[in-house]
């Protein structure tokens, strides 16, 4: 399967929030802070389209990312899989073609965030490559509320 970058505009965009939401319910009442999807909308999306990149696998999406240039580094947001396609190897795929993304820009770092509480994304994350580089909290927490991940290309 062949992964499509989203536009603004598309039609599959409020396909692509219904599979976050569905994605990341498992997270409601396990994270401190609420995840920031319960704010994000079909205008947010296109918003990354337009300054970054949103691509999907799938009609209609089974999986997606987000990807957002930062200094140094490609940052992957919103990464997600459709629990019936677990197992698959989607995740494996966005993340390659999340790299290839990352050196077409000269960029040798891929970079994600995970909640301190989903540890089975941390081991998730440490079988595709990434590592634990540090620890952060959101504002008016203090306590480490994330951690971030990075994958050295």
């Amino acid at each position: 399967m062949q992964p499509v970058r989203a536009h603004a505009g598309d039609l599959h965009i409020p396909d692509i929030l219904d599979l976050l939401h569905h994605c990341f319910a498992y997270m409601d009442g396990r994270i401190d802070p609420p995840s920031s999807l319960h704010w994000l909308t079909v205008e947010g999306i296109e918003q990354t389209c337009s300054e970054g990149e949103v691509w999907t696998l799938g009609k209609p999406p089974m999986a997606c990312v987000f990807l957002t240039n930062k200094p140094g580094r490609l940052y992957l947001g919103k990464l997600a899989v459709d629990p019936a396609c677990r197992g698959k190897g989607l995740a494996r795929q966005l993340i390659e073609l999340a790299a290839a993304r990352a050196r077409e820009r000269g960029l040798k770092v891929l970079e994600l965030q995970t909640r301190i509480e989903l540890v089975e994304n941390h081991a998730t994350f440490a079988r595709l490559g990434f590592h634990k580089v540090a620890e952060d909290a959101h504002a008016g927490y203090d306590r480490p509320t994330g951690i971030v991940m990075q994958k050295t290309l």
